[in-house]
């Protein structure tokens, strides 16, 4: 019974994972998905899954059994009932674990290599074998009623014809663990924004759920994560996370602040040989001077692109952004072979072999709308890095 209750839990979750790779796009742009977000797990309404229910035969008498016709309204209401079916929706639990596979499944995502040295050692519990004591919670059901069953047959108590195992003290069996040491990849997110002016409300918002898709495929990836968060208009500073989505600024822009803030902060905490560092600039593409642009690529060039895995440049669609600092990165980084057409709002791979391993770390995408961070993520992390 309880291998049947398992298989059919299986096969449940299947359905629920194709309905998701179905409608990935749709799913990765609900922004109130986000606000669900428990400890691992987030709660996601899937439409047009029925659910099992049970059905009785006609009842003879008992509550609810007066007066009144079938279909009667209750309480002499008034009205016409639709005539269109209704929406079956079910909102299932999803860890984060299994959004990020399903991801990368449909992204067709490599999976990360680490590189760096595993000097972080992490302690997990691991399951490795049976025992007849422990708590209720890791009771083995299954071992438990096969020693019951092999007791009353040893003890003539077993009758095939009534099949009833019932189990004593001296039956239960539960679940044994060890401590296990396991070495730990490190990853270091650096997360930077423009929060001048030209950024708004609708902005913030696409960062954030661009911010929440990158975090679940790096924290599939590596066992340990450490995420960043630096806001500048025309100066940086490193705020917490709550502050870094809801911080706004009137003033101008000067994005190589930003840059200079991230690469004291890796150079003060993070060891570019133990840490797997990867950092992401979320702008409109608005910035103070021509000067500062060179003075951008020149950072990027001689400092943080010799110590990160990759850098990201995200740029959201605003009314009052000119969006130069896109062209400004894909013409100072061309052997990153990201200097093509625009395809679903970021940009597409040309094909070419980069000739600079450096330049091949910067990766620029455009994001429009929502539908846009599907295809964003594919590009950022499709090089495997």
């Amino acid at each position: 019974m309880v291998n049947t209750i398992e298989q059919d839990h299986g096969r449940f979750r299947q359905i629920v994972k194709g309905k998701l790779r179905k409608d990935l796009k749709r799913f990765i742009a609900r922004g109130e998905m986000i606000g669900r977000e428990g400890k691992k797990l987030v709660s996601i309404p899937v439409h047009d899954i029925d659910i099992p229910t049970f059905r009785y035969g006609d009842n003879a008498g008992g509550v609810g059994m007066g007066e009144g016709g079938e279909g009667q309204p209750v309480g002499g209401g008034k009205g016409e009932g639709g005539e269109n079916e209704g929406k079956h929706t079910l909102e299932v639990d999803v860890s984060l674990d299994e959004l990020a596979d399903i991801l990368g499944e449909e992204l067709k995502l490599p999976r990360i290599q680490p590189k760096g040295h595993h000097t972080v050692t992490t302690v997990k519990d691991k399951y490795s074998g049976v025992r007849p004591v422990g708590p209720a919670a890791l009771r083995h059901f299954k071992r438990t009623y096969r020693t019951a069953l092999r007791r009353q047959l040893a003890m003539g108590m077993y009758d095939p014809d009534n099949p009833v195992i019932i189990p004593v003290k001296e039956d239960m069996r539960y679940r044994s663990w060890v401590e296990v040491k396991k070495p730990q990849s490190n990853a270091a997110i650096i997360y930077m924004m423009d929060v001048s002016g030209s950024m708004g409300d609708e902005q913030k918002n696409l960062v954030r759920l661009h911010a929440f898709w990158i975090d679940t495929w790096l924290r599939r990836n590596y066992e340990g994560i450490e995420s960043r968060y630096i806001v500048h208009d025309v100066t940086a500073q490193e705020v917490d996370r709550n502050t870094f989505f809801s911080v706004r600024e009137d003033g101008g822009t000067k994005i190589s602040s930003a840059m200079k803030c991230c690469s004291k902060l890796i150079e003060d905490a993070y060891d570019p040989s133990d840490w797997n560092i990867y950092v992401f600039h979320f702008s409109d593409g608005d910035n103070s001077s021509d000067a500062d642009n060179r003075e951008c690529c020149d950072i990027l060039r001689k400092d943080l692109l010799n110590s990160v895995n990759l850098f990201g440049y995200c740029q959201v669609k605003s009314a009052y952004g000119s969006g130069h600092f896109l062209n400004v990165l894909r013409e100072a980084f061309p052997s990153s072979a990201f200097g093509g057409a625009d395809v679903g709002g970021a940009t597409v791979q040309s094909g070419a072999a980069p000739a600079d391993l450096a330049d091949s770390k910067v990766i620029t995408t455009r994001v429009n709308e929502r539908e846009d961070i599907l295809e964003s993520l594919r590009v950022l992390f499709k090089a495997g890095r």
